[in-house]
């Protein structure tokens, strides 16, 4: 029987690949019988498979002497399955993961040999069967696919696309916004993984007692190893080791954490909002942001929180009442309509809707559900909500604008269109509070990348309305 881990994580691919399911909700309805250590594991194999598509299929046309298309699904999923685990991770022998494969593609092949029959590319008549190529290909992979991995070149976009495994539309937006030396870092760094950061609720506790509390023993959850706490920029941050069940920790329960990138962390503080103001929050599920604002306000004044979905309205006010946020006051409402409310708001935050390219290295199939016309789209619903976001602040006040992307369309462009527009505002220079994370293509504005700042990418730009 194949192990577990690598049951799941195949079963993960699969759903990802073949009916289009969010990684992050496959591997949680796969993982459920299994304890910490396989499940981490699982989760290792299958995004890094889903993230290091584009490599292995590349390598596997090569080592199967075929085109990918042309295999089977359950074939197709076990070599990617299994040329991740002998190329990308240690630990397990190579005879293992070929075994492991083999019988993972002839359990899947009974199951789906009348609905994927027809694609043909394995059958009888072409060669081995469907575990026997499985078993084939991984075998010539373990003499020659370390060779055949470090031959990838990625000197044009194209290279590059194939080498870090990025869709070549996006390894050219890149190449051409951000240059050639920061897009291959930026695409090596997607496929490392991402930091895993909580965010101290200050209504509850700080950044130190709380790495003291995470370390205590706890046979149930584990202990969490933290490496760094009081980050400067975000003093109650905390950044940590190993994986750890957040969730299932009474801290969790108590309200005393969330977790939540650095970058995002940034947004909050970049708005700086005090005790007894009124804040508006556009987009606001679900609530990390609304809640960390209402925790730097001291639970104090009026945090209102506007998101159109009841589902995720629902679910910020869960969060709410976890954190202890009682200042936060939720409403149903279109973002792209100005707030009936009018200029009263101290600060305003607009986090629209984006194309998420900042957060490549936690959401693995995302590179692979992106198309280009989506930017341009999103960029118009963002406008609709920065203009709307705008009219809600009064005079004086101050308005965020950020996203968890890496696209001019939807920053920088984003920011110059609204002050040609709106002569009312101008653009707060952020180097002076932040100039290691200074935006080289706007420089008042910040941008945080994954392979220099090793957090998730954020644009963030402040704006202040005219007295």
């Amino acid at each position: 029987m194949p192990s577990d881990a690598r049951a799941c994580a195949y079963a993960v691919v699969r759903r990802v690949f073949e009916q289009g399911a969010y990684a992050d909700r496959a591997l949680p309805a796969e993982s459920g019988r299994l304890d910490r250590r396989d499940r981490a594991l699982a989760k290792h194999l299958a995004y890094g498979t889903i993230q290091r598509k584009l490599t292995l299929d590349a390598l596997i046309a090569t080592l199967a002497e075929r085109p990918p298309r042309r295999l089977d699904r359950p074939v197709l999923a076990a070599l990617r399955l299994g040329l991740y685990e002998l190329l990308y991770s240690d630990g397990a022998p190579d005879r293992a993961v070929v075994a492991d494969s083999v019988q993972l593609a002839k359990d899947a092949g009974r199951g789906d040999r009348g609905a994927s029959g027809a694609r043909g590319g394995v059958g009888r008549h072409n060669g081995p069967g469907p575990h026997g190529l499985v078993n084939a290909v991984l075998r010539r992979a373990t003499r020659e696919g370390r060779a055949l991995l470090d031959a990838l070149d990625d000197t044009t976009p194209g290279q590059a696309a194939i080498k870090h495994s990025h869709p070549p539309w996006l390894a050219s937006l890149w190449w051409e916004e951000l240059g050639a030396e920061r897009a291959r870092a930026l695409m090596a760094a997607d496929n490392e993984p991402g930091e895993l950061a909580l965010r101290a609720n200050t209504l509850v506790t700080d950044a130190r007692a709380l790495a003291r509390a995470l370390a205590r023993p706890d046979p149930a959850h584990g202990t969490a190893a933290v490496r760094t706490h009081g980050d400067p920029l975000v003093p109650e941050a905390l950044v940590l080791d190993d994986p750890f069940d957040a969730h299932g920790s009474p801290l969790w329960r108590e309200g005393a954490f969330l977790a939540q990138s650095r970058a995002a962390m940034l947004v909050a503080r970049l708005l700086a909002p005090r005790a007894g103001e009124r804040v508006l929050d556009l987009c606001a599920a679900p609530g990390g942001k609304s809640t960390h604002l209402a925790a730097l306000m001291d639970g104090s004044g009026e945090l209102l929180a506007v998101e159109h979905n009841r589902a995720r309205a629902g679910a910020l006010a869960r969060t709410a009442r976890r954190l202890h946020a009682g200042n936060v006051r939720i409403e149903l409402a279109d973002a792209t309509l100005p707030h009936r409310d009018g200029p009263v708001f101290d600060r305003v935050l607009v986090d629209p809707p984006c194309s998420g390219l900042g957060t490549l290295q936690a959401r693995p199939d995302l590179r692979w559900r992106r198309q280009p016309e989506q930017l341009r789209q999103l960029a118009q619903t963002q406008n609709k909500i920065l203009t709307a976001g705008s009219q809600a602040v009064r005079p004086g006040g101050l308005l965020v604008y950020s996203t968890c992307t890496i696209s001019a369309i939807e920053n920088e462009r984003q920011i110059a269109a609204f002050l040609d527009a709106n002569p009312g505002f101008g653009l707060d220079d952020l180097r002076a509070e932040l100039p290691a994370l200074s935006n080289p293509r706007a420089p008042d504005t910040v941008l945080t990348v994954p392979d220099r700042d090793h957090t998730a990418g954020f644009f963030i730009a402040r704006l202040r309305r005219e007295e």
